[in-house]
């Protein structure tokens, strides 16, 4: 009676909400199975391994990601586009630290081209144009803004800047007004 219901649909949401809860290393099939109280062998039908259950839970992370990237995108240019693109991964992985981890699991090639990954990149290339940036720099750009929020978000989810002064929010405004002026002013190579 525990298995009615179950779909690799439910499954992936109910991994990513674990995910969130317990964070994203901890998520196991066994886990998972205790969370719906049936047996492990119930959930193969659905997800392979746990390895699968991770590579579903990054994809579907990734997706969601990708769809709130967007939604702030739209009809933006310039540092209101950076800025909406940047607080969109920020609150992200405020509002889920398990999921965001999962964004950060390396893919299969088979899975990264089935991801929303490439829908990331091309965000930050729209973003790019607003700064007219020509290859290779543009490239240079992308790796930089994905380093900065990247690094900027995990310091703070490790609660790196709780204790010090001036606020965290302070300095990723400032943070972000200094790539826009970096991107208005890239240096020549």
């Amino acid at each position: 009676m525990g298995r009615v219901g179950l779909t690799t649909e439910r499954l992936t949401r109910a991994g990513a909400e674990l995910a969130d809860e317990v964070g994203f290393e901890q998520v196991t099939v066994s886990a998972l199975a205790r969370r719906f109280d049936v047996k492990v062998a119930s959930l193969y039908s659905h997800v392979k391994s746990s390895q699968d259950l991770k590579t579903r839970i990054a994809l579907l992370a990734l997706e969601e990601l990708a769809d709130r990237g967007a939604d702030a995108l739209a009809g933006r240019a310039g540092k209101d586009a950076l800025t909406a693109l940047a607080d969109v991964y920020r609150d992200y992985a405020r509002q889920h630290p398990g999921r965001y981890a999962a964004t950060r699991q390396p893919l299969t090639p088979e899975a990264a081209a089935a991801s929303a990954g490439g829908r990331h990149a091309e965000m930050t290339r729209a973003i790019l144009r607003g700064y007219d940036l020509t290859e290779p720099d543009q490239t240079h750009a992308v790796r930089l803004l994905g380093s900065v929020f990247h690094g900027y978000v995990s310091l703070e989810l490790a609660e790196a800047f709780r204790h010090s002064a001036p606020d965290s929010q302070e300095s990723w405004t400032r943070i972000l007004d200094a790539l826009d002026a970096l991107l208005r002013n890239w240096p020549a190579p």
